[in-house]
C-alpha cells in the first residue's frame, strides 16, 4: 500500500528541516510526501526547496490555520493511508512507517492505527519529557484517547466521514478520532511503541488558558458528534492519565 505523509508548516524555520530528514531517512518505499505551508516569510521555504526532490506535492498559501491546512493535504493525497508530521515534530526512528505499514498491509480491511509518542524538549529531542503511553482503547469519555501525530486512518475514512472540523480551534484533531473511533466505530489497532517526537509547546499545551480552551472544545466535540460526556468530570479524567506520563518519564 502507500501512504501519503503531509508535513502543515508555518514559519517553521528552526525546526522543519528535522522533520523533512524525518520523513527522507524512512526505510518505507511507497511514501507520498506532501508539504502544506501557510505562507511562510521566513527560511521555512528555502528549506522546502533544499528537499524538494523528495517531496511529491507542495504548495505555500494563505490558510485558515493548522487544520486548514491539513485538510487540504487530505485533499491532496492518493495514498491508501494516511499520516501527518507536524513541522515541529519527527519520527522516533527511521522505520517507524515501516512498522506503521507492516501493519496495514498484513491486516488490508483495518482502517486505522495508532501508537505511544515521546514529547521532548524544544532544544533537544533527544531528551524526553514525557511518555505517551496510549493503552488498548478505551472510552473517550474517561479522558482516553490517541496522541494524533500517531494516529493512520486509511484515505476512504477522510472521504466518507469527513475532514477536520476547523470551528473546533484547539481540539480538531480530537474530534476527527472521536469522530472515527467512537461515532462511526471505524476498526483500529494498538502499535505498542512509540512513533514520534513531539516538542513541547504549542498553543494547547504551552499555557493554562490553552488547557482550558481546549477541554472546552473537547466537550464541544461530544455534543456535536451526539456522544455524552460529564463536562464537569471530562477534565479531570484528562489530567489524571497526563500527571502519571510525567512520573513515568523521571
Amino acid at each position: 500500500m502507500k501512504i501519503s505523509i503531509i508535513t502543515v508548516s508555518y514559519n517553521s524555520e528552526t525546526t522543519i528541516e528535522t522533520t523533512l530528514q524525518s520523513v527522507v531517512n524512512q526505510t518505507y518505499d511507497n511514501i507520498e510526501y506532501i508539504v502544506v505551508d501557510g505562507g511562510s516569510t521566513d527560511g521555512t521555504l528555502s528549506l522546502i526547496d533544499k528537499y524538494k526532490s523528495h517531496i511529491d506535492k507542495w504548495v505555500s498559501e494563505p490558510d485558515k490555520g493548522i487544520f486548514d491546512a491539513m485538510n487540504k493535504g487530505i485533499k491532496m493525497a492518493t495514498g491508501d493511508v494516511v499520516g501527518i508530521i507536524n513541522s515541529d515534530d519527527l519520527f522516533n526512528s527511521d522505520r517507524s512507517i515501516e512498522k506503521v505499514m507492516n501493519v496495514f498491509n498484513s491486516n488490508i480491511e483495518l482502517d486505522s492505527l495508532y501508537a505511544d509518542l515521546y514529547y521532548v524538549s524544544q532544544t533537544d529531542t533527544k531528551k524526553i519529557v514525557r511518555r505517551w503511553i496510549t493503552g488498548e482503547r478505551r472510552p473517550f469519555n474517561k479522558g482516553w484517547h490517541p496522541g494524533h501525530p500517531t494516529f493512520y486512518v486509511k484515505k476512504k475514512v477522510y472521504d466518507k466521514g469527513g475532514l477536520y472540523n476547523i470551528d473546533l480551534a484547539l481540539a480538531s484533531d480530537f474530534e476527527v478520532m472521536l469522530r472515527f473511533l467512537e461515532k462511526l466505530q471505524i476498526s483500529t489497532y494498538y502499535l505498542k511503541e512509540p512513533l514520534v517526537r513531539m516538542r513541547l509547546g504549542g498553543a494547547s499545551n504551552n499555557s493554562f488558558k490553552g488547557l482550558i480552551t481546549q477541554n472546552i472544545d473537547c466537550i464541544k466535540a461530544f455534543r456535536v458528534n451526539n456522544l455524552k460526556v460529564n463536562k464537569f468530570m471530562y477534565p479531570f479524567y484528562r489530567l489524571i492519565p497526563k500527571l502519571f506520563q510525567y512520573k513515568k518519564s523521571k
